[in-house]
């Protein structure tokens, strides 16, 4: 679970002392949590029963009574290196959040489950792309460009922020520039472990030359920025269908909480419940309907294993009946294999929905999927004998083969990868204003990175953007929705025989084409 940091005096502008501060900011009729510190506090009492919050003096009194403990500093430079001690030596991954905070409890939990060694909620206004998937804002002054980035009450923060494609590559202050800003940080910040040594670092610095930072300086802003400038690759994340607001008076707060209210939370965690990279059949032919299976069996209690042996039980039954090698019967093992492929769809999103996860399930989903797909080559090729077809058991031998081949291709690329240590990003002093010099470090960085078949792999990668070249580039290497398919579609309207030659033509192919493209990437 995360270490959790409440950043009283994080918002720009922070309320003057003695003033309503964000903690006590009260919430329209809301039982348990009359005040945003006191609704946040009930959320992250799940993740953090002991967070740390560090606030003004001036207003620490609004944050006592709440569990954790309460730093209190007087000033930017107190804020910083009470942050670094907070993080100095942590063993256990960190969220960052200002106390001004109404969020959503599944952005926090999507936030919170990022892999990412660094993750950051932004606002990114959708524009055009350059060929470096920069997005393009015009060169003007700051405070010109501030209409442009979305609705200000949402944000309250100057624009200073670069993003390009999916992380963070630079970051302003008063004092540092940043060249065409695009994005705003909003406040959620989630940080690996890994790196709070790094951050501890970089806000010992920040705090060393406070005097030259300003008043509107976001805390969580600074951070970011420490993390970039010191080589920490920082992922963005925008709100989507989600809320997430910061709020500086009770107005705001009624305004936000209304608006909240119109967000439906459960559909979009219903939705992320949903694999983002499936395949083409999965995606429009299965998940299009099997989130709704997956919540109708959450909430009566069904677990994700339960719905695996659905699966796995399916898949049997659809063995059986391609085995008696009858017409009738291949038509009912394909609609049998479909639907235990759609169960085994709906296994993980009950997993992801409810929240239930487990080495058992993990394991039992990746074993017993490839169960049912080679007891299903058995099935067809028994009934095949039985319906006088033929001897298809070389055939299905093959696709067997074919098809292990493929996964262990997977396997073994995806275990060097793991072991394969992240390519360091170029770092600037924190003394330095501009960040022309990390600019050029990335570009050069990139540029030293080309070449033949580093360009290639990248005119390919761009390809991607076309929704044609992306289906295909997905269906060419025949994943297990495609292959389901096949088999359900093929084995109804044909034979035994057609069924395995389209497995191994088919599955050669998505073979073929995944072993050249690892092999190309591993080259580069």
């Amino acid at each position: 679970m995360p270490r959790v940091v409440l950043l009283g005096s994080s918002p720009g502008p922070d309320a003057a002392p003695g003033q309503a501060t964000p903690a006590a900011l009260t919430l329209p009729a809301l039982p348990g949590c009359p005040t945003v510190i006191g609704k946040l506090h009930g959320q992250l009492a799940s993740l953090d029963p002991e967070p740390v919050t560090i606030v003004r003096s001036g207003d620490a009194a609004a944050h006592r009574g709440f569990p954790g403990s309460l730093v209190e500093t007087s000033d930017l430079a107190g804020d910083l290196r009470a942050v670094a001690d907070a993080v100095e030596g942590a063993t256990e991954n960190l969220l960052f959040l200002p106390t001004n905070s109404l969020i959503h409890d599944e952005l926090i939990y999507q936030i919170t489950k990022s892999k990412r060694g660094a993750l950051a909620l932004i606002t990114k206004e959708p524009r055009e792309e350059d060929e470096n998937g920069d997005v393009i804002v015009p060169d003007v002054p700051i405070d010109e460009a501030l209409p442009e980035i979305g609705d200000r009450r949402l944000e309250g923060l100057p624009v200073r922020v670069r993003a390009r494609k999916s992380r963070v590559i630079s970051v302003g202050s008063a004092y540092h520039g940043v060249t065409r800003p695009n994005s705003v940080l909003l406040g959620p910040l989630h940080l690996h472990h890994k790196h709070a040594p790094v951050l501890a670092e970089a806000a010992r610095e920040l705090a060393d030359m406070a005097h030259l930072l300003g008043p509107d300086d976001d805390l969580v802003q600074l951070l970011v920025l420490g993390l970039v400038r010191k080589g920490v690759s920082v992922g963005i994340r925008g709100r989507r269908d989600l809320f997430f607001r910061r709020v500086s008076s009770p107005e705001e707060a009624a305004e936000a909480l209304a608006e909240m209210s119109t967000f439906d939370e459960d559909k979009a965690r219903l939705n992320n419940a949903v694999k983002g990279a499936d395949g083409f059949f999965t995606t429009y032919f299965v998940s299009t309907y099997s989130r709704f299976i997956a919540r109708w069996a959450a909430r009566r209690g069904l677990t994700p294993n339960q719905v695996t042996l659905i699966s796995i039980a399916l898949g049997v039954a659809a063995a059986l009946c391609f085995a008696t090698g009858e017409r009738a019967g291949m038509v009912a093992g394909g609609v049998l294999i479909y639907f235990a492929f759609v169960f085994d769809c709906v296994d993980g999103q009950v997993a992801r929905y409810a929240r239930k996860f487990g080495v058992l399930g993990a394991w039992l989903d990746a074993t017993f999927d490839r169960f049912k797909e080679y007891v299903v080559f058995a099935g067809l090729a028994v009934g095949a004998a039985v319906s006088g077809v033929g001897d298809v058991w070389t055939l299905a031998l093959i696709a067997l083969g074919v098809q292990s081949i493929k996964h262990l291709l997977d396997f073994s690329y995806g275990a060097a990868n793991r072991r394969k240590p992240p390519s360091p990003l170029p770092s600037v002093a924190l003394s330095v204003s501009a960040d022309t010099g990390l600019r050029q470090a990335l570009e050069e960085r990139k540029n030293a990175r080309t070449g033949g078949i580093r360009n290639l792999l990248r005119l390919w990668g761009r390809a991607g953007r076309y929704r044609t070249v992306h289906w295909a580039r997905k269906m060419i290497v025949f994943p297990i929705g495609e292959r389901f398919a096949a088999i359900a579609i093929v084995s109804a309207l044909f034979d035994a025989r057609i069924t395995f030659l389209t497995l191994i033509i088919w599955g050669g192919i998505g073979a073929a084409y995944s072993l050249t493209g690892r092999l190309m990437r591993s080259l580069a």
